[in-house]
């Protein structure tokens, strides 16, 4: 490029009368350079823009830009060098320049990465934002460390979260439905990230996944998904997630049920809602309010978060889920197809008909785990009890249950298991292994006591006393007089007659073996109840009889009372 110093030699030896040539040829500049300013009638300075000069890296821009970005969302020590990008483009490109070449460009994109500006984005009441997080939590005796859904508001700055085990679609639906029911309403929109388990934006395109769609068309929300790359579009939510964080996991918390702690973890929230809101200086449960305001109401109907499949089970009757995780259905389904529904905390096995067969917690991780309910395999078991000794079940029994099993005989461990199986079918499977425990200390061992025993542990529990029944007092007035207490220990007899039964039988009723016939009854062997030899006790009020068990017949007892 020639100096304007250079230009205006030129363009005076031209208004001199000198042809081109001899311009040419005095100056030592291309003819066609002295044309080209000879011609030019424009001279005015132009602002310095940099031009862009071709350069074999140039359509490997995109690509090595996108690497650079989205190394923004992980560890700074697992970060592209340019080394690497070179070995990729290399690779996977065929990219045939040097190292060099790349790292001129890698830095001055990092440097652009690092100055991009963001917009401040204005929010109207009643929308959210959706993102995960990831804390540590003690778990039992174990430190794990776990995901947690949080939905902000970011007119108010208020914001719910809920722990779970993974970042599936379950796992979001089951949060996103918690919160709502928490809060009394649906946000009327949800922006999203580029998140697994909801779905992904693909050029302009969003895929989501099934579940999701048909959880968006149950509460009515709509839905949008951020730009690639601009974390300012949902910054409301990656600083609360951060805030939660650092206020709500520290110090590391301890649970035993996570479904039990993310119901606590919905009110610890209301604290911070008590504090103002860092710009607008109103309190945020203030702000909230607004933003129910513009809530969509709750549908009549909650939404089943649960996403079935069919598996087939292998030998032993067992299914796999994501390559790695097994789960028991019954030895009876062994090489079948079995339906499952998948949640985010359970796996359902369900029966042919649609019932629920077993629950199952449902696992997470890159490790194989392998998950077993014997409760399915008891009746089988009791079928082929000379697999107790190497049976599952056997293993994982309670000691007392294990023991007494194992020192009865091969017909007594079949009648055992059998009544273990009939309760689990009735009760459920703890309910049948604690009332068979607690009949084993009692000493009383049959089907009625085990019985009695599972209903109070699944109906009131088993150290709740029984409701009292109504009070007969009435009839004690009816029938006799205040005074009278022989009367008053007849009527006591007709309202209480078990009691009346135990004190007589304190008092010389006599035990009959089974199938007597001189006038002692039988012993009813469940409850232990003796039946009395002595004649019909007649009461004074004229009429009215209560008659013992007939000593001929081993059959139920029978009263009758006659006017």
């Amino acid at each position: 490029m020639l100096t304007m110093s250079q230009i205006n030699d030129i363009r005076d030896l031209s208004r001199m009368g000198y042809k081109i040539s001899k311009i040419s040829s005095l100056t030592g500049v291309d003819r066609k350079t002295v044309r080209k300013y000879l011609e030019k009638d424009d001279f005015s300075p132009e602002p310095p823009v940099a031009k862009s000069r071709s350069s074999i890296v140039a359509p490997y821009l995109d690509k090595i830009t996108e690497w650079l970005e989205e190394d923004q969302k992980h560890w700074s020590k697992q970060h592209h060098t340019a080394k690497r990008i070179h070995e990729r483009l290399t690779d996977e490109y065929g990219f045939t320049g040097s190292y060099d070449s790349v790292q001129k460009f890698v830095q001055k994109i990092r440097k652009d990465i690092q100055t991009k500006g963001t917009q401040e984005l204005v929010w109207e009441p009643g929308c959210a934002q959706v993102d995960f997080g990831e804390a540590d939590f003690n778990e039992d005796t174990s430190c794990v460390r776990r995901k947690y859904l949080t939905v902000s508001f970011p007119y108010s700055n208020d914001g719910y979260s809920q722990v779970f085990r993974g970042e599936t679609s379950e796992c979001v639906c089951q949060g996103l439905m918690d919160i709502f029911n928490y809060i009394g309403g649906v946000p009327k929109l949800l922006v999203f990230d580029n998140a697994t388990g909801v779905g992904r934006r693909v050029m302009d395109k969003i895929h989501e996944t099934e579940l999701f769609s048909r959880f968006r068309a149950h509460y009515g929300f709509q839905i949008r998904f951020c730009n690639p790359y601009a974390g300012y579009e949902k910054g409301n939510v990656e600083n609360k997630v951060g805030t939660t964080r650092r206020n709500l996991f520290v110090p590391v918390p301890t649970y035993h049920d996570i479904e039990e702690y993310n119901r606590t973890l919905l009110d610890k929230h209301e604290k911070k809602a008590a504090e103002a809101h860092y710009k607008k200086g109103t309190v945020i449960s203030e702000l909230f309010e607004e933003d129910r305001k513009h809530f969509l109401h709750l549908p009549a109907k909650p939404f089943n978060v649960c996403r079935y499949e069919t598996c087939k089970a292998d030998g032993y009757g067992k299914i796999c889920l994501d390559g790695k995780h097994f789960y028991s259905t019954k030895p009876e389904n062994h090489n079948k197809r079995v339906m499952i529904g998948i949640r985010a905390h359970y796996i359902d096995i369900l029966e042919p008909n649609g019932d629920l067969l077993v629950r199952h917690m449902r696992q997470y991780g890159d490790s194989r785990t392998d998950i077993s309910d014997y409760s399915t395999s008891l009746e089988m078991l009791s079928k082929n009890i000379g697999a107790w000794d190497n049976s599952g079940f056997r293993k994982d029994a309670p000691e007392l249950i294990r023991e007494y099993i194992d020192n009865q005989s091969r017909v007594e461990r079949k009648s055992s298991v059998r009544l273990l199986s009939g309760l689990t079918k009735e009760y459920g499977y703890d309910a049948a292994v604690g009332a068979l425990e607690l009949a084993i200390k009692a000493g009383s061992v049959n089907k009625s006591d085990t019985a009695i025993l599972a209903a109070r542990i699944t109906g009131y529990g088993i150290d709740t006393p029984p409701e009292p029944g109504p009070s007969l007092a009435i009839y004690d007035q009816a029938f006799l007089p205040s005074k009278d207490n022989g009367k008053e220990a007849t009527c006591a007899a007709l309202t209480n007659p078990i009691a009346s039964r135990s004190s007589s039988a304190r008092t010389g009723w006599r035990t009959a073996s089974s199938g007597a016939t001189s006038g002692r009854s039988p012993t009813r062997r469940a409850t232990g109840t003796c039946w009395p030899t002595v004649a019909p006790v007649r009461m004074e009020r004229p009429g009215f009889i209560c008659l013992p068990r007939p000593a001929a017949r081993a059959g139920r007892a029978r009263s009758s009372s006659r006017f």
